[in-house]
């Protein structure tokens, strides 16, 4: 089976949730030769429709890698060629380190992250403590290296 036949099982596309919402649900594992591929596809679906957002449901990519990084990115590149954005929605912390890690992380905004509805009483969580009240680390010493400039 080719990177080409596996494309569909790849992307599932969902209805619109609003007229400039796009949700497009991407499923693993993603390969380096089916890039263009996805990029077609998102293309396809692009294609005359309004700018708006592609909202990406990443939850199902279980073991992100480079090759997701890369896949994202170029989704990305795709839909704002066509003068839409991605957005990602459910990514894991490993994929969102790997953005980070990549200087993927303003390129490939991530969705907020909806808290459970809890009788609209969120957890917050509180600072605890200013800087100067925390504890002091003892026994630090500092010492002068004979190579460092004298300032």
């Amino acid at each position: 089976m080719s990177a080409a036949d596996e494309v569909p099982e790849q992307a599932e596309r969902r209805p619109e949730q609003g007229p400039d919402v796009v949700v497009w649900v991407l499923a693993g594992p993603l390969t380096r030769a089916g890039i263009p591929e996805l990029c077609a596809c998102l293309r396809d679906r692009l294609h005359g429709a309004e700018p708006g957002w592609v909202i990406c449901d990443v939850a199902a990519l279980t073991d992100p890698d480079a090759v997701t990084v890369e896949t994202l990115a170029r989704l990305q590149l795709t839909a704002r060629r066509l003068g839409s954005r991605i957005r990602l929605r459910n990514a894991d912390g490993r994929l969102r380190g790997l953005l980070a890690l990549a200087g993927l992380r303003d390129v490939l905004p991530l969705e907020p992250v909806r808290a459970p509805d809890s009788g609209g009483r969120g957890l917050r969580l509180q600072p605890w403590g200013q800087a100067e009240q925390r504890k002091q680390v003892r026994r630090v010493e500092e010492r002068v290296d004979p190579g460092d400039p004298v300032p």
